[in-house]
């Protein structure tokens, strides 16, 4: 089958050509007909599948040969496209995607994420644009600086919608669907297809079109997975090993935690091995640098948290490494995901210590398979060992402010369940009983020989030093 077979006109055709693709890969085969019928859409396809062309290209058709719905602002063209997805990596490449394919059209776009200035952004939403690909957070933004019209919307797409909800997105979905208009078409795209997203979507599409090319969590066929046990003091030393003996390049390493992704990345290049770490507390352009380099090749290792485990496409990258395993098991099918993409062979490799045997048994258990294991001579397991558990050093997420009237902001984060208006969430509760304060001894200010009178903390004349009654 062509895509010109798929009703794409000859000027996408031409664009697709031209970044090396010459037939639909099966998620773009079967979505980009239903995406063309108007209706509201559930996909999930395992990463590296094409599902971004899967949507572009026909919104993209849709958008070349239909007017605007609203009228335009004098010299400004209403956003028709909004395109959700959970982090500045993922956006800038999607965005990326939509203007190669609308090379030859006359449709607009760009990008709004944060880490960088907002002015920029600023003043090219205020001269319009057809698609606009954005985070959560970010878009917020400027809709509270009233810098950007949602009420044109046509299409709204969640890209990595179970990644939206694992990061906790949830509450900030239902403040942008309220700055939509109520008729649009709506698709919901997902690396995974979790009962959760099943969740999500009954809250949020229409009668939708259900599409699954792939098994659920399951990593594509041409990724050689396999373990690599070693006790965690000398999983440093063994990657440097593998990288220098099998003269890898453009390696992908995850780590579980910000600074481990820092200390990593300084030994190895102590170790002679060019690396940098890219994680959530770099500047975005400390982040853009750290891409470039790695995917023009003069990068020898990228070592990154679960940030890049989404969004990361380069085309034909060879090694994937877990340095750590993830905590949750479906990131590793995210991580790995990064390499066999669009039918090309991959290699994943993960270097498992003892305190992580049970995350590696609740991966297998996902993928359904057992990952081989070899034994590297030289690293066997020593017994006596210490291999304690690294701690998260991410810090824990405060507390949202209530919102007058708005009751779901005060109560515990339900997922996707929350969103689906009336399908979960907590149960109520009894209040717990009013504690009376605790009270303390002070003598009485009467006569000598009488009792003591007992007196409630910071109530009644309680006199010390100020804020001695706040401890």
């Amino acid at each position: 089958m062509s895509f010109a077979a798929l009703g794409l006109s000859e000027a996408l055709v031409r664009a697709v050509t031209e970044r090396g693709y010459t037939s639909p890969t099966p998620i773009q085969a079967k979505a980009i007909p239903a995406v063309l019928s108007g209706g509201d859409l559930l996909a999930g396809a395992q990463t590296g599948t094409g599902k971004t062309a899967g949507f572009v290209l026909p919104i993209l058709q849709r958008l070349s040969t239909t007017a605007a719905r609203k009228p335009a602002a004098a010299g400004a063209r209403p956003i028709r496209v909004l395109i959700l997805v959970p982090t500045r990596e993922l956006a800038a490449q999607v965005e990326e995607s939509v203007a190669a394919y609308a090379r030859y059209l006359k449709v607009s776009s760009t990008v709004v994420f944060g880490g960088v200035n907002i002015n920029p952004q600023i003043d090219r939403l205020r001269r319009g644009v057809d698609i606009l690909v954005a985070t959560p957070g970010r878009l917020l933004d400027h809709a509270g600086q009233r810098t950007v019209d949602l009420s044109g919307v046509e299409v709204l797409v969640l890209d990595e919608a179970d990644r939206m909800l694992d990061m906790g997105f949830i509450h900030d979905i239902r403040r942008v669907l309220k700055l939509l208009p109520v008729q649009r078409q709506n698709l919901l795209f997902s690396a995974t297809f979790s009962d959760e997203i099943k969740a999500l979507a009954d809250g949020l599409l229409n009668r939708p079109a259900l599409i699954e090319v792939a098994r659920r969590n399951a990593a594509a066929d041409t990724v050689r997975q396999r373990v690599l046990p070693v006790d965690k003091a000398r999983k440093r030393e063994l990657l440097s090993q593998l990288v220098r003996e099998h003269n890898w390049f453009q390696v992908l390493v995850f780590t579980r935690t910000k600074h481990g992704a820092n200390r990593l990345a300084e030994q190895l290049s102590k170790d002679g091995i060019a690396s940098l770490a890219i994680h959530g507390n770099k500047s975005q352009n400390a982040r853009t640098r750290a891409l470039g380099e790695f995917r023009s090749g003069s990068l020898q290792v990228l070592v990154a948290t679960d940030i890049a485990a989404r969004g990361l496409d380069i085309v034909e990258l060879p090694h994937v490494v877990n340095f750590d395993l993830p905590n949750v098991p479906e990131d590793y099918v995210h991580r790995i995901g990064r390499t066999g993409r669009a039918g090309a062979e991959g290699e994943a490799v993960s270097l498992v210590s003892p305190d992580e045997f049970g995350l590696l048994r609740d991966i297998e258990r996902l993928i359904r398979r057992e990952i081989p294991r070899q034994t590297i001579a030289g690293f066997e397991l020593d017994p006596h060992a210490r291999n304690e558990p690294e701690i998260d050093d991410r810090p824990p997420r405060p507390p949202r402010r209530p919102v007058r009237g708005d009751a779901s902001r005060t109560a515990p984060r339900q997922g996707a369940r929350a969103f689906a208006g009336g399908h979960g969430g907590a149960r109520p509760t009894a209040s717990p009983p009013v504690q009376p304060p605790p009270t303390i001894a002070t003598p009485a200010r009467s006569a000598p020989g009488l009792a003591p009178v007992a007196r409630p903390r910071g109530v009644g004349g309680f006199r010390g030093r100020p804020g001695r009654s706040g401890r």
